[in-house]
């Protein structure tokens, strides 16, 4: 390598509290979850004295779309990186430790009415739910740790802002492949569903039916998910044919 040339070299691992999971705000999520299951029981309420699901059901729908997106998981995630450069026979690195949180979050204003359907046969409430999708990483700059060694070939060039902007690209990126993992993306699915099932199933069982609800997420469907789905009637279609 010419004295002109420069390579600059980056490592990336998790630290030491790298992929620690946490709940957000349980009290906070259950407060939602209540508050739109008694919504949409006064809705069923005002509306009709019989105990109809698909009406309820309908209610339930409206309730959830009105709280627009839905958080009912976080992480917090480290990510630890090191980036080297080699420049005029000297070498410089500089290691960075970004602490970051993510969300776990669905867009309820996706969901229509088609994506809900009601199964007589078995009753059977099942709900087609978008996909998961990630705010952040929100990084914490307080938060943030930087080691650096190689101060002559950061005087002399500006080998510390090059490895600052490598090692500030690289752990954002090392956060959301944390946050992608399998682990955390089963956990936000099973704390989101569960938050779905029981805004729907609470109404349902205020007014004594035992109904099974089933939410969904796209990659988790199967074949005999679809086949279940070709039996049940959309709300959408119900509603259609009382009018």
């Amino acid at each position: 390598m010419s004295e002109g040339e420069a390579n600059t070299m980056v490592v990336r691992r998790g630290g030491l509290a790298s992929g620690c999971l946490m709940l957000l705000g349980g009290l906070a999520a259950v407060a939602v979850i209540v508050a739109a299951g008694m919504w949409a029981f006064g809705r069923y309420v005002d509306k009709t004295l019989d105990p109809d699901p698909v009406t309820i059901a309908s209610a339930s729908l409206a309730g959830l779309r009105e709280q627009n997106r839905l958080s009912a998981f976080a992480a917090r995630y480290v990510a630890v990186v090191t980036s080297k450069q080699s420049r005029l026979g000297l070498t410089a690195s500089k290691t960075l430790i970004m602490p970051g949180s993510v969300q776990y979050e669905v867009d309820l204003g996706k969901l229509k009415q088609r994506d809900v359907a009601w199964d007589a046969r078995t009753n059977t409430l099942s709900i087609h739910l978008p996909p998961i999708e990630l705010d952040g990483p929100h990084v914490e700059p307080g938060a943030i740790k930087q080691y650096g060694e190689g101060g002559i070939l950061m005087s002399l060039t500006d080998a510390e802002a090059t490895l600052d902007a490598a090692n500030r690209k690289a752990a954002r990126q090392e956060l959301v492949r944390q946050a992608r993992a399998e682990t955390p993306m089963r956990l936000a699915r099973d704390a989101t569903r569960q938050a779905v099932e029981r805004s729907f199933a609470m109404p349902l069982k205020a007014v004594g039916l035992d109904a099974t609800v089933r939410a969904t997420f796209p990659d988790e469907r199967t074949a005999q998910d679809d086949e279940r789905w070709d039996v049940s009637r959309p709300i959408s279609d119900v509603l259609a044919n009382r009018r």
